[in-house]
């Protein structure tokens, strides 16, 4: 039986040769993945995701540094390293062109199975660090 550990390790070399269909393989139908940028629900909104990423961080590679020994759920310490070369979506809905800025964000991912499949992955990182790096400035707005 396959374990989320396995699979987990699928995705991220799928990934790191920057195979959208070997990645969206591991998921189930209806798996939802969650990022600091949004919900993708299903194999289609999830290829959008890796399509979307790979089109603005073209050489972008994912370096996991700890995967505590879990069968399920999979836990992935990691870094996200590439360089921003095309049009990337931002949480608030605009698209960032190239910067050609590189970028070194940390993260961790949880991920869980079932029947052999990826049903819920999880990947937190910190948008302030990615958005610092892209030279995006940080506003807040205080209340009056």
């Amino acid at each position: 039986m396959t374990s989320a550990r396995e699979l987990k390790d699928k995705v991220v070399d799928a990934f790191n040769q920057h195979d959208v269909p070997g990645i969206v393989r591991c998921f189930a139908p209806q798996a939802v993945f969650v990022s600091p940028t949004g919900l993708a629900e299903g194999r289609e909104q999830i290829s959008w995701y890796y399509e979307h990423l790979f089109e603005g961080f073209p050489d972008i590679k994912f370096t996991a540094w700890n995967k505590p020994l879990l069968d399920d759920p999979a836990v992935t310490e990691y870094m996200y390293s590439g360089t921003h070369q095309g049009p990337f979506l931002l949480a608030d809905g605009s698209v960032l062109q190239a910067t050609g800025r590189h970028i070194a964000v940390r993260g961790v991912a949880v991920c869980s199975i079932e029947n052999g499949l990826i049903t819920t992955d999880r990947d937190y990182y910190d948008q302030l660090e990615l958005y610092a790096q892209l030279g995006i400035p940080f506003r807040t707005k205080i209340p009056a």
